[in-house]
């Protein structure tokens, strides 16, 4: 896995945007941060509910957590520290149990205390929702019995068994602690309002526009944060980011944008931008309605995934848009991914086009779908889902589809996929720790993974994935990941995944204390940010 600073801003390296104290550099106080969210807007500001960068990037900074990754190590997929807790526990009862200490220190941003309770119920709204409650990524806790909070200061996790998923998975950057009294009496209160114990208190929201904070002064991590006051600007169109940042209308956009516009900005402004990049835990799939005809015939699906050219389309897109690796489920680079062998087993990669086309095209005679008529539905962010749509749309021509893409903002889009109210679906599978074993969960049924759209509900596909999470012996497992995969992109045609994203984030050099991850959704409390002017 690749993590740094572009090789095009070597000669920049002293004004990298550095982490933690920024080196031999005294971090400055005060000034406003105006970043960039490249999206019209968040489904909802409930971290718990949500899953888009547009959630986080909007209210990270607003909240607290139990356990994160380190400020100055956020591509660590090992290394955690506290945030609420006191000192990260050694586990007992042969990894069983988890024991933390909550900081006495702390204060919702409306004055009260927080407490432990305000910590173990936010934690088990995530882990066990009640009925009519959304928690997005509740899979990920499976391996959790119980949640105690004994007093004021402890709150314990009890595992049903040992496992090394268990810390990534706590340190989730959307599991944001939320004030019990609030959250029992509404739990769907945090769609719409933003109250936790952040590094900045929230002031304003305007739909579309922006979210206005100011400065905690009574965060408990004391010196920060350095920053006065943060903006964030919403802006779907990439023509819009890259404008601000040339016209330091804006200072940062933490999602990432394409290599032309880092080629583009560096070359008119030099050493006052900087870059950091990354790969990205992050990739589009394409996900057919399996409850709707004729997505509910296996055929018409493999033929949809054999239409399109991995090996060819990934470099050319890489050219225009923020995507690079071709891989499967798992993340490339990982012990568990598929090598390039293995993938071209599975249909969509197949190293013959001409083979795999004449096969799709087969299926859907077969199938009675030839110069099948659909409706891809598509997100209104420029990078890169309108790139990916258009060239997915280009490339089912090839086989004689005809499809129309349906390009909606972020909050309709979800609305869509969660009614099951489409025909194709362009969506992301995009985590944060590099976890193998929990971000392949997007693809189990609904019933267990929320946020799966496809609407298949195969016992088989749980199996497979319960065979593949337990095993201990890592190469044994290796073996029930490919499995596992298989069944899923190939056996069942269920998704198709897309190339990975590749993160380039481009800031003005006078912006200090942060640093690039794997993940858009990590390192977002933007406490450690500080302003070289």
């Amino acid at each position: 896995m690749r993590s740094g600073v572009s090789t095009l801003c070597v000669a920049l390296a002293a004004g990298l945007l550095a982490a933690g104290p920024a080196g031999a550099q005294t971090p400055k106080r005060g000034g406003t941060l105006t970043y960039l969210i490249p999206a019209d807007a968040p489904p909802s500001f409930d971290g718990h509910r949500e899953t888009t960068y547009a959630t986080v990037h909007a209210a990270a900074p607003y909240y607290s957590v139990l356990i994160r990754v380190p400020p100055d190590n956020p591509a660590s997929t090992t290394e955690f520290v506290c945030d609420l807790c006191t000192e990260m526990p050694k586990p007992t009862d042969g990894g069983k149990t988890y024991t933390f200490k909550i900081r006495q220190d702390v204060k919702f941003h409306d004055g009260t205390k927080l407490t432990a309770q305000d910590v173990a119920t936010s934690w088990q709204y995530i882990v066990f929702p009640p009925k009519g409650v959304n928690s997005a990524r509740v899979s990920f806790y499976e391996m959790i019995d119980k949640i105690e909070a004994p007093d004021d200061a402890t709150v314990i996790f009890r595992l049903k068994r040992a496992t090394t998923a268990f810390l990534p998975a706590l340190a989730d950057p959307y599991t944001w602690i939320y004030k019990k009294e609030t959250l029992e009496k509404d739990p769907r209160w945090y769609e719409k309002n933003i109250l936790g114990s952040g590094p900045f208190k929230f002031v304003s929201y305007e739909v579309g526009q922006s979210i206005k904070g100011v400065r905690n002064p009574d965060y408990y991590h004391k010196g920060l944060p350095y920053l006065d006051a943060i903006e964030g600007i919403f802006a779907n169109k990439q023509s819009v980011r890259v404008e601000a940042l040339r016209g330091d209308r804006a200072a940062i956009e933490f999602r990432g944008l394409p290599p032309s516009a880092r080629d583009q900005l560096v070359k008119e402004a030099g050493k006052d931008i900087v870059v950091q990049d990354s790969d990205w835990n992050c990739g589009n799939i394409l996900t057919p309605n399996s409850k709707k005809k004729p997505f509910d015939d296996v055929r018409v699906r493999r033929a949809l995934a054999l239409a399109i050219d991995q090996w060819g389309g990934a470099p050319a897109l890489s050219k225009i848009a923020i995507v690079r690796s071709v891989g499967g489920i798992v993340f490339p680079g990982s012990p568990l991914a598929a090598t390039k062998e293995e993938l071209q087993q599975i249909a969509g990669f197949w190293p013959d086009m001409a083979k795999s086309r004449a096969e799709a095209k087969r299926l859907l005679k077969e199938a009675g779908a030839e110069g099948l008529k659909f409706e891809l539905l598509n997100r209104s962010v420029d990078q890169p889902y309108k790139f990916v749509g258009t060239w997915a749309v280009a490339e089912w021509k090839k086989i004689g589809l005809n499809v129309e893409q349906k390009v909606v903002p972020t909050g309709p889009w979800f609305s869509n996929m969660r009614a099951g109210t489409f025909d194709v679906a362009m969506e992301a599978n995009c985590q944060s720790v590099v976890n193998p074993v929990l971000d392949t969960g997007k693809y189990l049924p609904h019933t267990v993974f929320p946020d799966n759209y496809g609407g298949y509900d195969d016992p088989k596909v749980i199996e497979l994935y319960e065979k593949m999470r337990t095993e201990t012996d890592p190469k044994a497992q290796r073996v029930a990941m490919r499995a596992y995969e298989k069944y899923i992109l190939d056996t069942k045609a269920y998704e198709i995944v897309l190339p990975y994203w590749y993160r380039i984030i481009l800031a003005r050099s006078y912006v200090k204390g942060w640093k690039v991850s794997p993940s858009h959704y990590l390192n977002q409390d933007l406490a450690n940010v500080w302003l070289d002017k």
